[in-house]
């Protein structure tokens, strides 16, 4: 007979292992190791072994079946942890993972995982948690036990191709379960045909990104994208750094300007609401009781400063970027406008020696700035957002020693003495032998009294990437045709339960560019109702209903709305000029070939006007603001940029009258 002390030894090591139960299964359903001691279950088997030959010796038939069981099983155990030792999984294990964002990556190819987890482990493991996934079956299931125990998932990396043929479908998942996961497709090199359907996918909006697998090591080009796509990731969340805090209440118009402006800057800022607990105590301990609202915080620098509801220029002031410009400093460019057009020209402008500065009343970038995803701009296959290439050529243009002058509007243009004056919105004046108008076009307002009123609090002009977040299931609507709306309409619809887009059209071809098109209309939860219009809204201190207008029938109707995102018309910003230069009807700017036949007569230079000169010579314009532009970004960077040229050629023309004369 077994000894007591055996039967007791054998009993618990049995019993032991059952309290692995839960780690086991883990093991079993999530292929991860996690939580497995193997020298312990080493130690179990070692046990296991010699409990069952000593019932072997004896012939207890019953403990040699009970030993042959355990043996083999925890045998089994051990071979399965020791094959998936290197396949860390946080979802069972919080305590240890502390909240890291997860990167996933998905894959039947056994090479392939490995590949990834090793090159994302190496560059990426300290900062991120890797998770890998053998079986795309279960990636559903594996995303929401991560989003279960409070960790956001990142990124999702799915092999296409190979072993993975329905990798895009498996990628296509992802959007229902976590809408802000970024969707890589991972292709192996040379696989072109694999690489052409993710190309197609990409055009649909089934996969955000694509990469090519790493062939070497260190595989600087495949990290180089990788940083990128978290780099997007990470801007579209709250909490982290934050150099910029705004208190103020969440439905507020002036609330809503600050964060859309912060953001278009990409400024990291928090927002905090002042009327909620965790708000007046912050406040509290800034030294304020009941401040007029909204309050901005600066947080970086030497010292903190507090503003209590400033103007926009006094914040930028309070930023310290801008270098004071002295009375009587004259430039050789002055720039209106910091849209596209109005950056690329002081790119160039700066780049080729010409003191240059410009003023923007708003933010950089213009409508092109508030583009969550521009998709078709020349040089980034993958697209970029708009706010991100205006700061890259805000950053180039400041790089060549552009001066900026920020939250200052231009209130007047005349000219004497071969110079030119813009009176500006601060009482300031600046002087400059050209000027370059880039004041581009805003989008129309409706005019509905009801619906103005809540601007801010639910009725919004623009501002869909600032908003996006806190749409989060909500119904919203988004007017206009054009591509920003179609961009609008998208970057929306990873919060939104539902979005609307209205268009006064009988369909969207003539207006949209046909990958915006095409993305919408595999977008699940998105719809496009055609030949209708936005007549009138209700809302108690938020937007409740919106009241549509069929712009064929005259028949309304009202339906339930959270949020309303207009984008409609494009309304040139050239009022400031009066009559100082010749406009069109609409206000566009008519430059060169197109300036009306009654401008010669007071055109004041024998030589005609150069192509986007105006019909004040030495003063120029470019982009949306100019009538006959084409509404694309890439178009108004051209233009900007072929304004300098001419700006030379004025200013070697006047130069050498002025020799001349002398």
């Amino acid at each position: 007979m077994l000894t007591i002390s055996e039967i007791a030894g054998f009993a618990g090591a049995g019993l032991a292992g059952a309290a692995y139960v839960p780690q086991i299964s883990h093991l079993i359903r999530a292929r991860c190791s996690a939580g497995i001691s193997r020298l312990a279950f080493g130690v179990w088997l070692l046990a296991s072994v010699l409990v069952t030959a000593r019932a072997i010796v004896i012939h207890a038939g019953v403990f040699i079946a009970l030993g042959g069981i355990q043996t083999v099983a925890t045998a089994l155990i051990m071979l399965y942890a020791t094959r998936y030792k290197n396949t860390p999984c946080p979802v069972h294990l919080p305590d240890h993972a502390g909240g890291q964002a997860a990167i996933v990556v998905v894959s039947r190819d056994a090479s392939a995982r490995e590949l990834l987890f090793r090159e994302l482990s190496k560059r990426y493991g300290a900062d991120y948690q890797i998770v890998v996934c053998d079986r795309p079956a279960e990636l559903a299931a594996r995303i929401r036990d991560l989003r279960r125990a409070g960790q956001p998932v990142a990124l999702v990396m799915s092999g296409v191709g190979g072993q993975d043929r329905d990798g895009i479908e498996v990628l296509s998942t992802i959007r229902p379960i976590d809408p802000t996961a970024v969707r890589v497709a991972a292709v192996g090199w040379g696989d072109w045909q694999s690489v052409r359907s993710v190309f197609d996918a990409a055009t649909r909006g089934t996969v955000d990104h694509w990469v090519t697998c790493p062939v070497q090591t260190p595989a600087e080009e495949f990290h180089r994208s990788v940083t990128e796509f978290l780099r997007e990731w990470s801007s579209q969340r709250d909490g982290g750094f934050e150099p910029v805090q705004v208190f103020g209440r969440r439905w507020s118009a002036r609330s809503q300007e600050l964060r859309d402006l912060l953001s278009r800057h990409r400024v990291p800022a928090g927002f905090y609401d002042a009327t909620s607990g965790r708000g007046r105590r912050m406040l509290r301990e800034l030294g304020l009781q009941s401040p007029e609202l909204p309050v901005v915080v600066l947080r970086f620098g030497p010292k903190r400063s507090t503003l209590v509801n400033p103007s926009n220029r006094q914040i930028a002031d309070a930023f310290g970027v801008m270098t004071p410009i002295s009375p009587g400093e004259v430039f050789d460019l002055a720039v209106v406008g910091a849209g596209p057009a109005g950056l690329a020209a002081a790119v160039y402008a700066s780049s080729e020696g010409l003191r240059t500065v410009v003023v923007e009343h708003e933010a950089v970038g213009g409508q092109a700035g508030t583009s969550s995803m521009i998709r078709n701009y020349p040089g980034f296959s993958q697209g970029i957002s708009g706010a991100t290439l205006a700061q890259e050529m805000w950053q180039q243009a400041w790089s060549f020693g552009t001066r900026f002058l920020y939250m200052r509007r231009a209130e007047s243009l005349s000219g004497t003495d071969g110079h030119y004056r813009l009176r500006l919105s601060d009482g300031g004046v600046l002087t400059a032998r050209t000027v370059v108008i880039a004041t581009g076009a805003t989008y129309r307002r409706l005019g509905i009294p009801r619906l103005e009123d809540l601007q801010g609090r639910g009725v919004f002009y623009g501002a869909a990437a600032s908003e996006a977040p806190a749409m989060r299931g909500r119904n919203v609507f988004v007017a206009g045709g054009g591509n920003s709306a179609g961009q609008a309409a998208l970057h929306l619809a990873k919060w939104a339960g539902h979005v609307t887009i209205l268009v006064r059209a009988k369909s969207l071809a003539d207006s949209m560019s046909d990958y915006l098109i095409r993305q919408i209309g595999s977008a699940p939860n998105v719809d496009v109702c055609y030949r209708v219009q936005v007549a009138d809204g209700t809302g108690t201190g938020h937007l409740e209903s919106l009241v549509l207008q069929d712009t064929l029938s005259g028949a309304r109707r009202s339906v339930p709305a959270d949020a309303l995102f207009v984008l409609i018309g494009s309304q040139p910003r050239t009022q400031w000029l009066g009559d100082s230069v010749a406009r069109d009807r609409r206000g566009f700017i008519r430059t060169g070939l197109d300036l009306p036949a009654d401008a010669g007569r007071r055109w004041p230079s024998p030589r005609p006007p150069l192509p986007l000169e105006t019909s004040m010579p030495g003063v120029f314009a470019a982009g949306d603001v100019r009538r006959g532009s084409v509404n694309r970004v890439a178009a108004a960077v051209g233009e900007g940029a072929a304004t300098i040229p001419l700006v030379h050629r004025y200013l070697h023309t006047t130069a050498t009258r002025t020799q001349a004369a002398a």
